[in-house]
């Protein structure tokens, strides 16, 4: 299967370059082959955080939006100013024919992000931070540009769990007093292949 080809290469990425490669080019077939998967995690991930952001016109940042599903998943919550970045130029265009987002970019991970803090109510990274794509450091780097009072909600994946890592820089933003854990839920990622994610989302204390 197509899918689980492009899968098993995303685990073994090495550098931006491998990653944005084979992101640009699973942007034809990305939607169909998650989508014979299950993918459940934008769904959970914008359920979430539509419960714990009442007003769905502050503007969010759909961070990795990739093809834009996760920002259809925020639309269907209610959400209606959202912006999103990507690291696949070819998975940008992607998102643009979706009408769903305020501003597109391409956003590469050593660069600077193009907005003050603040800006964002709430930033979603969804499939993002993980193993194959995004590192642990990630969280902290988005979780900076929030102000206070702002959500950053995002999942790990069951490949990214067994990394310590990730849940270790979750845990430093609450034992420091950083942040405050809203919502913490282990469910389906990709029910065909039997894969779950945890989700979360943290407010900045």
């Amino acid at each position: 299967m197509v899918f689980k080809r492009f899968l098993d290469k995303v685990y073994g990425l090495r550098s931006d370059e491998e990653t944005r490669a084979l992101y640009d080019a699973w942007s034809e077939s990305y939607e169909q082959e998650v989508a014979e998967q299950g993918y459940a995690t934008p769904g959970r991930i914008a359920n979430a955080l539509g419960t714990k952001l009442p007003d769905k016109s502050l503007p969010i940042l759909d961070f990795g939006c990739g093809t834009g599903l996760s920002g259809e998943a925020l639309k269907a919550q209610g959400f209606s100013t959202i912006d999103g970045c990507d690291i696949s130029p070819e998975m940008i265009e992607k998102a643009r024919e979706k009408g769903v987002y305020r501003d597109l970019w391409v956003s590469y991970a050593d660069a600077e992000l193009p907005f003050e803090t603040g800006d964002y109510a709430a930033i979603a990274a969804i499939g993002v931070i993980s193993v194959g794509a995004a590192p642990a450091s990630a969280l902290h780097r988005l979780f900076k540009k929030l102000g206070p009072g702002g959500l950053i909600s995002f999942s790990f994946n069951d490949h990214t769990l067994k990394d310590k890592s990730y849940e270790g820089a979750v845990n430093e933003l609450l034992d420091t007093g950083s942040a405050r854990l809203l919502v913490r839920t282990y469910g389906d990622h990709l029910p065909g292949i039997n894969m779950k994610s945890m989700i979360y989302v943290l407010e900045k204390l």
